[in-house]
């Protein structure tokens, strides 16, 4: 999301508040009692309402997301949460409370409809006191709206960093980068903390583009995922340079604390097929969290066959939990490899070559990748079974990839 214009500095101390009955956590016993179930053990998967509605969302759009994730099998395949991007918002009364605005009159309701459908529901706030869109902020009321969150039955949420660092970091530390960081680590922890407090499994999501290596220290706030870019747009150019900034990062994710190079846009804009399986593909091979935003009524049977690819999707969420690196580039072609559970290795071979070259050949370095000898892969496109030979030509579309996984890797 976009940073809005720099907003007036708000007070960092914690406001004093009345929370409503409904708001209340549950009584709290013991400490194993109370203590929420482990969240986001494999990449978090599921639709976003921003890179189709951005601003336009509304409650009727986010039930039928739910009803379309089940009527195109996507919530069998593993597509879980249903999350509220910007705009939800409304005002808080006098005692600090937020209401939601006039599109989703009623959060509680909506949160079961989707819970009655086998999903779960995210929502959007920030740490500064509004959100990109202007909308009301959690700044100084970070317990009271996670207490209110979980009396809703909010199961994700989404903490865009947004307006606090106009309006913290760069007012109370203009500067000082090690304060503005302290202060930013200080935020995205005191929203952990309330969310914890609730007793309610959370899975809790940092959006502040990768901004002092927040891969370095996401987990020591409680993320379950931080963004590592800005905002991807649905063209080759913004997936693939976010694709090749990921490299290097592959040793800060594992079960519970993934590496985030922003939602997918898999069916948006005018991805050609093979861009559209190369970006699915690789953010697979990144163990990255897989966050639809396409229109789920009007999607094409093509795409719909790209997102609900069971091979490639049991790549992303492979319980080892090992993100995918590059091992080398010869040329306009990248080979990155991932171990996976089992001692299996799925490798994809890009082709990020002009669109005006229809086939690159390619020789694969099989020792390269610590390979010897012919290796029994499946490919996860064709659903073929191949075999690869050392330094065998392979004839791969521009912009298209090679995907395979080798079960027994030698």
């Amino acid at each position: 999301m976009r940073f809005p214009a720099p907003l007036t500095l708000a007070v960092l101390a914690l406001a004093t508040f009345t929370v409503p009955a409904q708001a209340r956590p549950a009584p709290r016993h013991s400490a194993a009692e109370s203590a929420a179930p482990r969240v986001a053990q494999t990449p978090p998967m599921g639709w976003n309402s921003w890179n189709f509605f951005a601003g336009r969302v509304t409650d009727q759009d986010i039930r039928n997301a739910a009803d379309q994730m089940v009527a195109t099998g996507m919530r069998d395949a593993g597509y879980i949460y249903i999350n509220i991007d910007d705009t939800w918002e409304g005002d808080r009364d006098a005692d600090g409370v937020l209401h939601t605005n006039s599109k989703f009159p009623d959060m509680k309701a909506l949160a079961d409809y989707v819970h009655s459908k086998g999903l779960k529901l995210g929502i959007y706030s920030s740490p500064g006191p509004q959100t990109c869109a202007h909308y009301a902020g959690s700044l100084d009321h970070e317990v009271q709206d996670a207490q209110l969150y979980a009396s809703w039955g909010i199961d994700y949420l989404k903490y865009d960093l947004c307006s606090f660092r106009p309006a913290v970091m760069n007012a109370k530390a203009p500067d000082d980068k090690a304060e503005q960081m302290r202060l930013m680590q200080e935020a995205y922890k005191k929203m952990d903390d309330a969310l914890k407090a609730t007793g309610r499994p959370i899975v809790y999501s940092l959006c502040q583009y990768g901004w002092d290596a927040v891969w370095e220290w996401g987990p020591k706030v409680g993320a379950n995922l931080w963004r590592t870019t800005g905002d991807i747009q649905p063209n080759w150019n913004s997936i693939y340079t976010i694709l090749n900034m990921q490299a290097g990062l592959a040793k800060y994710a594992g079960p519970g604390h993934w590496n985030d190079p922003d939602m997918l846009e898999v069916g948006n804009g005018k991805l050609t097929l093979g861009e559209n399986r190369v970006h699915f593909s690789m953010w697979a091979m990144l163990a990255a969290p897989l966050l639809a935003g396409n229109d789920l009524p009007n999607m094409t049977p093509e795409i719909k066959a790209i997102l609900t690819n069971r091979d490639v999707i049991a790549i992303d969420q492979d319980k080892l939990g090992r993100e995918g690196t590059r091992i080398y580039s010869e040329g306009e072609v990248d080979v990155w490899t991932r171990h996976l559970a089992g001692g299996a290795m799925a490798i994809a071979v890009i082709n990020a070559g002009s669109e005006r070259v229809s086939t690159h050949p390619f020789h694969l370095d099989l020792a390269r990748l610590g390979l010897h000898g012919p290796q029994q892969a499946k490919d996860l496109w064709t659903g073929k079974e191949m075999q690869l030979t050392d330094n065998m030509p392979l004839e791969i579309p521009s912009r298209n990839i090679l995907l395979v996984r080798i079960a027994s890797p030698k």
